[in-house]
């Protein structure tokens, strides 16, 4: 029985991780939502720890109970915080409407996700879980990492925005003046903790603070 951490001040949260570069958007995502009590149901594709073996100093287990394990108490979690999920994981809340999470990040987002999603594919958990959320109409954000796009990833991302998916592109701003690649990852997580409703002061919003 999946269970939601004592004292949660939010309603849990889907976060996929998926083969395009930027895995660092992912990893603090996840941080930030542990820092915020968030419940995580969390799917970590193949081709995603690939990507983060490459691109940061992280070493996640590929098992899916060894992951749990090995995040749980890096961040030193509490009971019902985090429950990750492997790729065929069909019995997962995730998997189902009738008890999966209103809200699911794709982040990043590849373009083989992108296009899987966007045509009901459903070939594992990942791809299920988005069609789960479009279907209940509950919120979908895509984190789409790749440039420069053809037809087919532009209309792909049309086709998922008319049926009601937040596309956010990976485009950090520059106007709170980064001083290093923390802060540019962080203007992009902030985007999408304030898309999920979840407080967040890691970047000022326009207007309501004094541009540095």
């Amino acid at each position: 029985m999946i269970q939601q951490e004592q004292g949660a001040a939010y309603p849990p949260v889907t976060v996929a991780m998926t083969g395009a570069s930027g895995a660092q958007y992912g990893i603090r995502l996840l941080e930030c939502l542990f820092d915020a009590k968030v419940p995580v149901f969390l799917m970590v594709s193949k081709a995603a720890q690939m990507v983060i073996a490459t691109e940061t100093s992280e070493k996640w287990p590929a098992n899916p109970e060894a992951l749990q394990s090995y995040l749980t108490e890096r961040y030193s979690l509490g009971e019902g915080a985090l429950k990750v999920f492997g790729r065929e994981d069909w019995l997962a809340p995730v998997a189902s409407g009738s008890s999966g999470p209103g809200q699911m990040v794709v982040v990043p987002c590849s373009t083989g996700t992108l296009s899987a999603v966007a045509c009901g594919a459903s070939n594992n958990l990942i791809e299920r879980a988005a069609d789960v959320v479009l279907k209940e109409r509950k919120k979908l954000i895509l984190l789409v990492r790749e440039m420069p796009l053809s037809d087919i990833h532009l209309e792909n991302m049309l086709k998922l925005s008319r049926m009601g998916a937040m596309v956010m592109p990976a485009s950090p701003g520059f106007y709170h003046d980064p001083k290093t690649i923390d802060d540019i990852v962080d203007f992009v997580v902030a985007r999408i903790l304030d898309q999920l409703g979840i407080d967040q002061s890691m970047v000022p919003r326009w207007g309501y603070a004094p541009l540095s």
